[in-house]
């Protein structure tokens, strides 16, 4: 039993040069791609959603104002995403992740901006690295994971703060009044600033507005 512990742990180890390589080719493929907006939100949302038409209506209309758009690369709101960028000439970004279900790539994204990853973490340092805002349509528990992600990492000032816009009062409201009565209100757990570090919306004129303003006041770069 020991012997074959020891098997299996000198096979894991070699796994760190694959993690290194997920890195490498992330880092070069996103360089030199410029200012980008992340776009997260459910695999599962189909064509004749409002929200993935309210997704790719963002996309297009970030897309004009000079972003790139980075997606999880697979079907729902991430296509969303990538369509609304391919609509309008800008970059599409897909970081794609390998599951046994659900995700393939989605065909909006630009050949040379597709990324395969095998390791979530690599994916989501990737995600919060080249992108200057994130907008959260509805989704499930990856979209919240990558939701908590962002605001972890601003809370504890590992990130600059950046936007971080959810889309959709009634997908949102039931998340956000159990924060602040139950994580904030009752149980202390959180402060009243860590509630400001997210804004919710309604309208897409919303999402660009609070990105314009954020960014007339604060340079574009890379988030560390």
């Amino acid at each position: 039993m020991r012997k074959r512990w020891k098997e299996i742990k000198g096979d894991k180890t070699w796994s760190i040069f694959k993690i290194m390589s997920e890195f490498v080719e992330g880092f070069e493929k996103l360089s030199n791609i410029g200012p980008c907006i992340s776009i997260f939100g459910s695999a599962r949302t189909n064509p004749e959603n409002k929200y993935y038409k309210y997704a790719v209506e963002i996309s297009e209309k970030l897309t004009e104002r000079g972003y790139g758009i980075i997606s999880g690369g697979g079907p729902g709101i991430m296509e969303a995403a990538n369509k609304g960028a391919k609509n309008k000439g800008g970059a599409s970004v897909g970081l794609n992740i390998d599951l046994p279900f659900e995700q393939t790539p989605n065909k909006y994204i630009d050949d040379d901006k597709n990324i395969d990853f095998n390791y979530f973490f690599v994916r989501k340092v990737m995600f919060v690295k080249y992108a200057q805002g994130f907008v959260v349509m509805p989704g499930g528990v990856g979209t919240l994971d990558e939701l908590f992600e962002a605001i972890t990492l601003i809370q504890t000032e590992k990130i600059q703060k950046i936007p971080i816009i959810l889309f959709g009062s009634d997908f949102w409201d039931g998340l956000l009044d159990w924060m602040k009565k139950i994580v904030l209100e009752k149980e202390r757990n959180i402060s009243e600033k860590d509630l400001k570090n997210f804004k919710l919306v309604d309208s897409v004129d919303e999402v660009i507005e609070i990105i314009d303003d954020f960014y007339n006041n604060y340079q574009l770069s890379p988030n560390f």
